[in-house]
């Protein structure tokens, strides 16, 4: 089996192998992956953070060895924590990463960083104030960075720049933790999933105080929450149906 891993900013995780497929997730700098299929052009790899699958381009990461990858694959961990910083490569060029790239394998791209990063969990009081970064990023599907962002990829890059790991989407993320009663008994950093008509969990967000939400629903927002779900105070309406609230900390 081969392996890769990440050399630029951000790269595509498509659906099927080729440009125009949609966007299912991305893969940002210093990630590391399985190759499970490589055809001429595209390769369907599974991400050794969170085991998603999809298909990239051939160009855009390197191949890396068997006992490189196991040594990648420790319980430590790097990860920027700038909105934006640059790397620098062994021929002084520089390249932008997003907030939440793993940093552990600069050594081994001959990189360099000299900006803030974190290298262990943080208390579960920092969620919230970590999720303000995102405020206001707009919505994309599949998105995990301040540029475009979906609900499932806010969550778990902000729970990753506390050192925690998500699943990546919403109805992964809801087998994860411990289901609370009710609403009442959540605290700041617990997550509220929702569901569609047929039961289906299609978005979660992140709970704060006073029965205050932030989540990404066209951006990174703020809107009240009760126990039939999002209030959005603009439309006067209720946007999406509250199915359970967990604690994951």
């Amino acid at each position: 089996m081969q392996y890769g891993i990440c050399n630029l900013s951000i790269i595509p995780l498509r659906l099927d192998p080729k440009d125009t497929s949609e966007m299912v997730s991305q893969v940002l700098y210093g990630e590391s992956f399985k190759v499970l299929e490589q055809r001429k052009k595209w390769s369907k790899i599974r991400l050794d953070y969170d085991h998603y699958e999809g298909w990239i381009d051939n160009k855009q990461y390197i191949e890396i060895t068997l006992e490189d990858h196991t040594l990648f694959n420790t319980p430590n961990f790097s990860i920027a924590t700038e909105l934006v910083d640059f790397i620098t490569t062994n021929t002084d060029q520089l390249i932008p990463i997003p907030l939440g790239a793993s940093l552990e394998k600069l050594n081994f791209l001959q990189h360099r960083y000299e900006g803030i990063a974190i290298t262990k969990q943080q208390p579960k009081t920092k969620i919230v104030s970590t999720s303000f970064l995102y405020l206001n990023a707009p919505y994309l599907w599949g998105g995990k960075t301040n540029f475009g962002i979906d609900c499932s990829g806010f969550t778990q890059m902000v729970y990753k720049l506390n050192g925690y790991k998500l699943l990546r989407d919403a109805s992964q993320q809801a087998t994860q933790g411990e289901p609370l009663s009710f609403i009442e008994e959540s605290e700041p950093g617990d997550l509220a999933f929702f569901d569609n008509d047929e039961g289906a969990i299609i978005h979660v967000g992140i709970m704060m105080e006073d029965n205050y939400i932030i989540h990404a629903h066209g951006q990174v927002r703020i809107d009240r929450i009760d126990h039939t779900g999002i209030f959005n105070a603009e439309k006067r309406t209720h946007t999406h149906k509250l199915r359970v609230i967990k604690r994951i900390i």
